[in-house]
């Protein structure tokens, strides 16, 4: 490790100077940006550097802004980057320590330290990964494992990669889909809010100036007043009901029955039900294929499977199997007696057990439903656009024919 001196400006365009270690001026760059720096100047220097010369700098973010969770899409980039430098030949320890160093989070940083550690202290790398839990989830870790053991590595994490990432993907396309109609609806209700709060009351006071505080006004005009006077009163107890049942459908989700009651009305929603099992079998076919291309054991990655499924109709179909194929039974049976896969999935599953290629044809399977999922998502979206839309000039134009309709009989009888 070097030490290097360094000029910058922060994110406020003041001049920065201290001092940083690193391997080469590069990653001492690579360092000051990371930490929202812009480099002016770097100078390698000799000893630890004068005292008081500026910024000492181990660079660190304070402790309230550091986020202790790692996100998808660093865990995916992260997986990446090491399948790449193991595959390159370089030593799992010291690909671990680069990554360290360039690591985007402090969460994430800290914890490829106390890998590196970890492994240096004699750990293997798939123990390491277990200490962390919360970030390396049972695939990660199993697939590491039998990576280790069959000397595989490199081609453990490619496929873990190439897993996270299509998932990642699948996910980044589901969300930019739904983020339209909800920015639409939620500029519905704020503009219905605002409305019904500041403008409606105004013409309320005209109408009765003109017309007199006895006018009757069109019905829609009166529903709207009406809806006016009480949507602050009816804004509480809505708010209030809408609490509760979030509470109480948290509560009775954490239970195995309401877990389960409330997976299986997800499955037969229209529209939706459709999209979450292609979605489910999707996930759950890759999973189980990329674990058997890894050489995890069959029962072990069934559990794996069904742990991570996403959803208990599932979970319940895959444990099923597992007690099937544990008592020497073929997948196939159990699969289709479970009634949750289509026919077509039955039957690839049950060639790929015949020719002995089940792992190949479980990601054909998952390749299949992750088209089907972009597939259902575009033509969602293409249905929930229009109607949004269309929700709002409705919200909007009953609005503005309930304001015009008096202001129309008011210029008439001024024109009489």
């Amino acid at each position: 490790m070097q030490r290097f001196k360094y000029l910058a400006k922060d994110a406020s365009g003041k001049d920065q100077s201290g001092y940083v270690e690193a391997n080469d001026q590069a990653e001492a760059e690579l360092v000051l940006r990371q930490n929202n720096l812009a480099p002016r100047k770097i100078v390698a220097v000799g000893g630890k550097g004068r005292k008081g010369g500026g910024m000492n700098v181990q660079l660190k973010m304070p402790a309230f802004l550091q986020s202790k969770r790692v996100k998808p899409k660093d865990l995916m980039v992260l997986t990446r980057q090491l399948s790449t430098l193991v595959e390159s030949g370089l030593p799992l320890l010291r690909g671990l320590r680069i990554l360290a160093k360039q690591a985007s989070t402090p969460a994430l940083r800290n914890i490829l330290q106390k890998m590196c550690e970890s492994v240096e202290s004699g750990a293997t790398f798939s123990d390491s990964l277990a200490q962390h839990p919360r970030v390396f989830n049972n695939l990660y870790v199993n697939m590491a494992k039998a990576g280790e053991a069959a000397g595989a590595l490199e081609q453990s994490l490619s496929r873990l990669a190439e897993f996270l990432e299509k998932e990642q993907k699948i996910k980044s396309k589901v969300k930019s889909a739904m983020t339209y109609p909800i920015v639409v609806l939620c500029v519905a209700l704020g503009l219905t809010g605002v409305l019904l709060v500041k403008v409606i009351p105004k013409f309320e006071g005209l109408f009765k100036d003109m017309l007199g505080a006895n006018a009757k006004l069109p019905a829609v005009t009166q529903f709207v007043v009406n809806l006016a006077h009480n949507f602050i009163s009816y804004m509480i107890p809505l708010a209030v009901a809408v609490a509760a049942l979030v509470v109480l459908y948290r509560v009775l989700n954490k239970t195995a029955a309401g877990n389960y009651f409330f997976d299986s009305v997800k499955l037969r929603l229209p529209g939706f039900g459709p999209l979450i099992r292609k979605s489910a079998i999707g996930r759950t076919t890759r999973t189980l294929g990329t674990l058997m291309q890894s050489g995890v054991p069959v029962l072990q990655a069934l559990d794996i499977v069904r742990d991570t499924s996403g959803n208990a109709v599932i979970a319940r179909a895959y444990q099923n199997i597992h007690e099937a194929v544990k008592e020497g039974d073929n997948m196939t049976p159990s699969l289709e007696a479970s009634r949750q896969f289509p026919p077509m999935v039955v039957s690839m599953v049950d060639v790929g057990e015949e020719t002995g290629a089940l792992p190949d044809m479980l990601n054909r399977v998952a390749n299949t439903y992750d088209g089907e999922v972009d597939d259902a998502v575009s033509a969602m979206t293409s249905i929930i656009e229009p109607l949004m839309i269309v929700l709002l000039a409705v919200i909007v134009g009953t609005i503005v024919v309930a304001m015009f309709q008096p202001l129309t009989a008011i210029i008439g009888s001024m024109a009489g």
